[in-house]
């Protein structure tokens, strides 16, 4: 099994990333591992506190259940992936079960930040974007897909984003092994991590 990580600041394009080296992979042959499963459970908090939460920080994920699971399936173990609500900031009852496969693709903002989930990726990718291009990807997903007014996702971007964008996630562009700019509109470097990973499934055959 191959684990690749895949990290960059909200809104920089990693889904797309994604997308494209799922799309570019024979079929049934890549997992992917979203760390936004992994927030850990906020149901014991009043909703109006919930909205308070940093998401943003290396602390709202419950790391050890993200590690284990990552090792049941390197074990060739199946497991139940948590799902979690951005409307009420709480994980869901329901699991997403998810079988042991060749490649597994670790994507979020912070897989960058555990080091024990570090050491387990056979390579690290990191997607860059413009500050800018990230805040106006961010004011649309927010907007469409959670519920939020523009003002909110500024402030928000403003008060929370940026400074945990600047205090953990850029600093762990260091660890990468990849720099993609551009995110998913970098054909060339997706194409290039799709022939890698087709390399490393060879040999590991």
């Amino acid at each position: 099994m191959i684990i690749i990580g895949i990290a960059g600041g909200t809104g920089s394009g990693k889904t797309t990333v994604v997308k494209k080296i799922v799309e570019a992979l024979p079929a049934g042959e890549v997992n992917v591992l979203p760390q936004d499963s992994y927030y850990k459970d906020s149901s014991h908090i009043p909703l109006e506190e919930r909205q308070k939460i940093n998401f943003d920080e290396p602390a709202a994920f419950e790391w050890d259940l993200l590690i284990n699971q990552l090792q049941d399936l390197k074990d060739g173990k199946d497991i139940e992936v948590p799902t979690y609500s951005y409307l009420t900031c709480t994980r869901q009852p329901e699991t997403i079960p998810m079988h042991p496969r060749d490649v597994v693709l670790v994507e979020g903002i912070l897989v960058f930040s555990d080091k024990r989930l570090r050491d387990m990726m056979d390579i690290k990718v990191f997607v860059d974007a413009d500050a800018d291009d990230r805040l106006i990807r961010v004011i649309n997903r927010d907007c469409i897909e959670r519920g939020r007014t523009p003002q909110l996702v500024v402030e928000r971007y403003e008060r929370v984003l940026k400074p945990m964008h600047n205090k953990y996630i850029e600093p762990a562009k260091k660890y990468a092994d990849i720099i993609i700019p551009q995110g998913g509109n970098n054909t060339v470097a997706i194409k290039l991590l799709k022939e890698y990973i087709e390399g490393r499934i060879k040999m590991h055959r």
